[in-house]
């Protein structure tokens, strides 16, 4: 079957956070939403389907997974990235994010230091200082248009700093780094010789571009896995996010037991019932779909290359490794967070993520998504062309 990501979809008036609530987020009603990762495509069709035929069904109570869930689950990973996770680690949340805090208050003490590499994913940092503890950053290096760890700074942080607990983005949102096996280990015995446990957000690990391939952290051996805990959910992959259904994977029984009693304590038991039926169904039936999806999505980053290059060379791309997220660099502009602001807010239209948002090391980027249509992204790159030349003074062909 051929699925279709070029017809637009008006998704005005469905209670969309990305396109119904920009007068309440302060802009302009009739701008062009870029920002928040979900895609405006639907989703698989037998997921539709079984939700459909649940929604029908009228009788909502509490609800639990069985064994075919995990089955689900389970086959998948073992597939695609060659893991094969066991029953028993798995314990189900309504989002990562929600996991991850959870990880914070199991694993560390107030006033204890949680590493990240920023420019990263925002609510990274609100969590940590949400919950008490102490964002810890050790800055990924830009060279040569590629993103790096800094290891001698990763290690450095965690001696001087007080961390317990590593926040691994992987792959890495905003940058597009898919994160190589042997960097991977790197940070995992760094970890390991300072006794500091990983949660591994690995949400986008379905998403690679050719030539890349994602390693669940969990998978480079017995003794990373039993320090670590795998965040994964079938909300970026399927575009299942309003579903609020997250797999987290915990193999050490210890970790496990400190996490499930955070998450006990935070008065969640049981998933949705549609999250339950959709991340199933997705897991199942979605294959194909992913696969022509990642192919479209390929496309539309070689358009937006493309694109840069003929009509607005002062705009780079940071190549993506992964995501389908692109981080673009605005610094040749020469403008300043307010008039970058009022360049693609007031000028271009366009609702974009700043990369202020992601930590200072963000500043003078802006994170764009593709995940839509063709001409959505044709419209987007227009409007950003003409502003830009309109800033410049530069002529539209």
């Amino acid at each position: 079957m051929k699925y279709d990501f070029d017809t637009l979809i008006d998704r005005h008036g469905t209670k969309s956070l990305k396109y119904d609530f920009a007068k309440e987020r302060g802009r302009d009603e009739d701008i062009l939403p870029l920002w928040v990762a979900d895609m405006d495509f639907r989703t698989v069709p037998e997921v539709s389907k079984r939700l459909a035929d649940a929604a029908l069904y009228g009788i909502y109570g509490y609800s639990e997974a069985k064994e075919d869930y995990f089955e689900a689950i389970r086959s998948w990973y073992e597939k695609h990235f060659n893991w094969n996770p066991e029953a028993e680690w798995l314990i189900k949340t309504p989002g990562v994010v929600f996991a991850i805090a959870a990880a914070f208050r199991a694993f560390t003490k107030p006033g204890e230091g949680v590493l990240i590499q920023q420019p990263v994913y925002y609510p990274f940092s609100e969590a940590i200082k949400d919950n008490g503890r102490v964002p810890v950053n050790s800055p990924l290096k830009l060279e040569h248009g590629h993103y790096e760890v800094d290891f001698e700074d990763f290690e450095q942080k965690i001696k001087e700093q007080n961390v317990r607990l590593f926040l691994l983005c992987s792959p890495h949102n905003p940058v597009g780094r898919v994160w190589k096996e042997e960097e991977l280990r790197r940070m995992g015995d760094i970890c390991l010789a300072h006794g500091v446990k990983i949660v591994s957000d690995e949400i986008h690990g379905d998403f690679t571009y050719p030539g890349h391939h994602q390693t669940v952290f969990a998978s480079l051996g017995e003794a990373y896995a039993k320090n670590s805990v795998i965040c994964t959910a079938p909300s970026k992959t399927f575009n299942l996010a309003g579903l609020q259904v997250s797999n987290i994977f915990i193999p050490d029984p210890e970790l496990r037991r400190q996490f499930k009693k955070a998450v006990d304590a935070a008065g969640y038991s049981q998933l949705n019932l549609m999250g339950l039926i959709g991340c199933q169904a997705a897991y199942e039936t979605g294959e194909e779909w992913l696969s022509q999806l990642k192919e479209y999505l390929a496309e539309n980053l070689n358009f937006v290359r493309t694109y840069l290059q003929e009509n607005i060379p002062q705009i780079h791309l940071i190549e993506p490794e992964g995501t389908y997220l692109l981080w673009l660099d605005f610094r040749t502009l020469g403008l300043t967070e307010a008039q970058r602001v009022d360049l693609i807010e007031k000028k271009a239209h366009l609702w974009v993520d700043s990369g202020a948002m992601f930590g200072v090391d963000g500043e003078g980027f802006e994170r764009i998504n593709i995940a839509c249509p063709r001409a959505t992204l044709k419209q987007a790159l227009d409007q950003l062309r003409d502003a830009v030349n309109a800033q410049t003074g530069r002529q539209t062909a």
